[in-house]
């Protein structure tokens, strides 16, 4: 399996913690982006595909996107991300004031060793959107996440519950699935005083039915392998029926908010 860099605004410290004008200057456009044209170059260099996450300036509009490298260097396009977290009180959580939310929809990108999807950190708490990337042709799901302690609740810990989560797209799909999460503490000065998040790492990845092949601790930077068989997991995935036996005319309810049918006259 090609190695693959992919941490969520991996340029700098995560910044969401505090709403802050200056850090807008954080943001740059697309095109020509310096950190998507060295990425490039390092991709073609080592044979490697690189998802580049950063902080997209588009006229007035600013997103949380990725930019897909091929291993050749090629730019093979962008995601947005789609749901955008904004948690209560002192919550360091707070990508609303910065980011719109994604108007890329999900989309799978066809790479030198696979068909990929990748979404980003709070997207991977919506199956929907595993399942659209699946449904694409996405052999391999990726996450780049940034996940970790609440600031207004020491006692909050989401590292298992996000595990068991993550593994479920892995398993409900099957498909392999790569999460990734920094590690260590961040402190950034916000209006209401300094705010910290303990980041819980565990980065990890999944096989087909779920289980997972390697994991990471929560102290330590790491390089995470697994190798899998593309074709073997494909004929898997099409002889369980999960997706034969799918009735797209009796889900009508996930297209609505609130999970209620509304007639044709209204």
């Amino acid at each position: 399996m090609p190695k693959l860099f992919i941490l969520e605004l991996f340029e700098g410290y995560y910044f969401c913690q505090a709403q802050r004008e200056d850090f807008f200057k954080r943001a740059k456009p697309y095109k020509d982006h310096p950190t998507i044209l060295r990425m490039q170059k390092l991709a073609q260099e080592l044979g490697v595909v690189i998802p580049v996450s950063f902080f997209e300036e588009a006229n007035n509009a600013h997103y949380n996107s990725v930019a897909i490298i091929d291993a050749d260097g090629t730019d093979l396009g962008l995601y947005r991300k789609s749901h955008i977290p904004d948690g209560p009180g002192m919550s360091g959580y707070q990508e609303k004031f910065y980011f719109n939310p994604g108007d890329t929809g999900f989309k799978v990108f066809s790479t030198k060793f696979a068909k990929i999807g990748i979404a980003i950190c709070w997207d991977q708490w919506f199956p929907e959107a595993a399942r659209a990337m699946v449904l694409q042709g996405a052999e391999i799901l990726f996450y780049p996440t940034a996940i970790g302690s609440e600031p207004q609740d020491s006692e909050l810990d989401s590292r298992e519950h996000w595990k068991r989560v993550m593994c479920g797209h892995a398993g409900a799909n099957l498909v392999p699935l790569v999460a990734s999460n920094r590690i260590g503490k961040e402190t950034i000065e916000t209006e209401h005083g300094d705010s910290t998040i303990k980041f819980y790492g565990n980065s990890f990845i999944a096989g087909p039915t779920g289980e997972i092949v390697a994991l990471a601790n929560d102290k330590d930077e790491a390089i995470l392998t697994a190798e899998f068989n593309l074709d073997k997991i494909k004929y898997q995935r099409h002889s369980w029926g999960i997706f034969r036996d799918r009735r797209p005319d009796l889900y009508k309810a996930l297209l609505t908010l609130d999970g209620i049918r509304k007639s044709s006259s209204g």
